[in-house]
């Protein structure tokens, strides 16, 4: 058989899903953010487009650019890391006593800023590959350790008034148009994109998440890699914390409480698996790029904080579904989403949902029928 007919024989082969999947990780996040883009243009163009608020979703996509490229490793190689919110909290305050208590240069600081992070990144490291503390509880654990030491440190304080260099890293421009943080964003998620496709650090990233086991076996040394991509993660996280102190020009303990959701959500809306083996540098980009325009319509929509947390949980939730059902065949070679909602089990676990909701419902019309004078007194 010729070496065309062969390509034409694969080809027929594949189903639709195998052409997609290769530009899922990316075609996903693009979609929902036209979504946006569209339902906003409807809703509030005036506001939300105007220049001055997509300078914001720029400045407030920077933050999460360089930790979401060094949490793409981490996930794909079956990882997790919870603690770069008290990370880059701890770095901020660290930064803040040494530049106007002991009066560091600036430049020094920073420096040193994110070669603290790096260090917590090894201790997480070391935690989990020596101790053999599963990643979701030793980060867990380290998140409130480095928080801890944050509240010790800071004693309820809030630090403000930084040198010129340091707001410039978390507001300035170069040459007067080009936001500084969005540079070290965009930088941050190149290198990222060139490690992972181009290096061995990344094909071993993606070795070991794929499997461990064979990976130890051909050679690699897991636990090493693991430190190394923590070590990033870490030095990530302490870059973070300093380009939020030069944001706000100001620093607390209780700083970035939410950092680790943001940036997990917007590394797996991007499109890597978190059971490992799959990553997507520019679906992470676009990710971080979807989850501030989705907070940002809310703000603009005048809907309330607590809101945020809902919508980025169910985007999360959503994603990993669709992703998983996408990915997955049954044996008759439908896919995940048909053999799911064909499967006899999943039909019976719908019917019980639908009867429990059903239930609330009637109970809720009971209630409101039945209801008397409110009593505002409690």
């Amino acid at each position: 058989m010729s070496s065309s007919a062969e390509h034409s024989v694969q080809g027929q082969g594949k189903t639709l899903n195998d052409h997609i999947e290769p530009y899922l990780a990316i075609l996903g996040p693009l979609a929902m953010i036209l979504l946006i883009a569209g339902f906003m243009a409807v809703a509030e163009p005036a506001r939300y487009f105007r220049l001055s608020n997509l300078n914001t979703i720029l400045l407030e996509s920077a933050l999460y650019m360089p930790m979401a490229m060094a949490m793409t490793f981490v996930i794909t190689q079956r990882g997790i890391d919870l603690s770069i919110g008290s990370v880059a909290a701890l770095t901020g305050i660290i930064v803040a006593f040494l530049i106007k208590q002991y009066g560091f240069p600036a430049w020094l600081t920073v420096m040193i800023g994110i070669t603290l992070g790096a260090t917590m990144g090894l201790i997480n490291g070391l935690v989990i590959t020596r101790f053999r503390v599963p990643d979701l509880i030793g980060t867990l654990a380290m998140d409130l350790v480095y928080r801890g030491f944050a509240l010790v440190l800071a004693k309820g304080l809030v630090l403000a008034r930084f040198p010129e260099l340091i707001t410039e890293i978390g507001r300035g421009q170069i040459f007067y148009f080009l936001p500084t943080p969005v540079v070290i964003g965009v930088l941050s998620m190149i290198g990222g994109y060139f490690v992972l496709s181009r290096t061995y650090f990344g094909r071993y990233t993606i070795a070991i998440g794929s499997s461990p086991e064979a990976a130890e076996m051909t050679g690699i040394s897991v636990d090493r890699h693991r430190i190394h991509a923590y070590v990033l993660m870490g030095a990530m996280a302490g870059l973070a914390g300093i380009m939020l102190t030069g944001k706000l020009n100001a620093i607390q303990a209780t700083s970035a409480p939410y950092f680790n959701l943001h940036v997990i959500a917007a590394v797996v809306v991007g499109g890597t698996s978190l059971f490992g083996g799959r990553a997507s540098m520019l679906g992470s980009f676009a990710g971080v790029l979807l989850l501030s325009m989705m907070i940002n319509a809310l703000v603009t929509l005048r809907i309330e904080f607590f809101w945020q947390s809902v919508a980025s949980g169910v985007v999360i939730i959503t994603s990993v579904a669709v992703y998983t059902w996408l990915q997955k065949s049954d044996r008759d070679g439908a896919t995940g989403l048909r053999a799911a909602l064909s499967n006899p089990e999943n039909i019976k676990i719908g019917k019980l949902a639908g009867r429990l909701l059903g239930a609330l419902v009637l109970l809720l019309i009971i209630g409101r029928l039945f209801a008397g004078d409110p009593n505002p007194s409690g």
